[in-house]
């Protein structure tokens, strides 16, 4: 057991702190424009920009920008003008990546049946989705979805396409204007993101360590759950896989909880601490009506139409009480 220093301890009570007073504006065009100096390199740290993130969120003005540092499309370091020469090589290479899958394309079809099966699924899972708003208009191109997930399956040898992905992808779609900046950050997005939402990553360590946090911080819980809940951690996988997107009640929260997720704020692995926070809202009742294990998860299925600043608070609220404990190195080595 390692006791953290008061140094983290006030760094995370800092983090936390943003709950108990009401949350500042989210950084704006003018505010972001401010972080720069005249040859676009970042005038202010990397951390202080992550921290505020955290706390304060993002305008949708600056959002697309902004994550371009958050993801690694842009390097922390560059200059405008080498931005700009960013964007024009992940234009061409994106436009080669294309080539490339129209020439290789009938070869995949007659040789690989994973492929077969996957475009199938892609084409499955697209279908489905809901593409107007509530006035009709359409709100995404269920055609260049389909392209962003087909390339990206070739060409990700790791993150296989699983379902979920074209929920995700639909997301960058919506904030992006161009179809290679949806197809590049959304691959940086896995990069940054597949320990904790890709199943053959690292959903399992994160579905492990949630099990632990329970049972190392709330013993009573986690009793109930070997008693009558066996499984209902390891059945949450969809809250990983899907980054918990369908948990809250707009985009805009799904957007929120992303971009504190990429900026490693105020943890490593933060999504678990989330997952942690969102169990604790069936705990009272799981526990008084004695819940057994498919109660609890349809209980936990019904979890939707949540605010985002309020379960980032909350969760970090548990960070800032792990760290006033004796840690077990396991979720020190995962968490700090």
């Amino acid at each position: 057991m390692t006791t953290l220093s008061p140094e983290n301890s006030l760094s995370a009570r800092r983090s936390a702190s943003f709950i108990l007073v009401k949350r500042k504006p989210p950084i704006d065009k003018t505010e972001w424009d401010s972080f720069f100096d005249e040859n676009g390199h970042l005038a202010k740290s990397r951390d202080f920009i992550c921290v505020n993130i955290l706390e304060r969120g993002l305008h949708p003005s600056v959002r697309t920008e902004a994550w371009k540092f958050l993801t690694g499309y842009y390097s922390w370091q560059s200059s405008q003008d080498e931005r700009l020469t960013v964007d024009s090589k992940r234009r061409k290479n994106y436009q080669a990546l294309c080539q490339m899958y129209e020439k290789i394309q009938p070869l995949l079809e007659n040789l690989h049946r994973n492929f077969t099966e996957t475009r199938h699924n892609i084409a499955y899972d697209i279908q489905k989705l809901y593409d107007k708003d509530p006035l009709g208009n359409v709100l995404i191109d269920k055609k260049k979805l389909e392209k962003t997930l087909l390339l990206s399956y070739v060409c990700n040898t790791q993150a296989e396409y699983q379902q979920g992905f074209h929920e995700m992808v639909m997301l960058f779609q919506l904030m992006l204007e161009h179809e290679h900046e949806t197809f590049w950050l959304f691959q940086f997005f896995l990069q940054k993101t597949e320990h904790s939402c890709v199943i053959n990553i690292g959903v399992a360590k994160n579905l492990d360590t949630l099990n632990t946090l329970i049972t190392f911080l709330d013993p009573v819980f986690a009793d109930h759950l070997r008693r009558k809940g066996a499984g209902v951690v390891q059945s949450l996988f969809p809250w990983f896989c899907l980054c918990f997107q369908r948990a809250f009640k707009s985009f805009d929260d799904v957007w929120r909880l992303w971009e504190v997720l990429l900026t490693g704020k105020p943890c490593r692995n933060f999504q678990v601490l989330v997952a942690y926070s969102m169990l604790q809202m069936v705990r009272r009742q799981a526990l008084l009506d004695s819940m057994s294990g498919n109660a609890i998860l349809l209980a936990c299925n019904k979890l939707i139409d949540l605010d985002a600043d309020e379960l980032i608070s909350a969760a970090c609220m548990v960070y800032a009480e792990l760290i006033q404990k004796n840690v077990p190195q396991p979720l020190k080595d995962f968490f700090l």
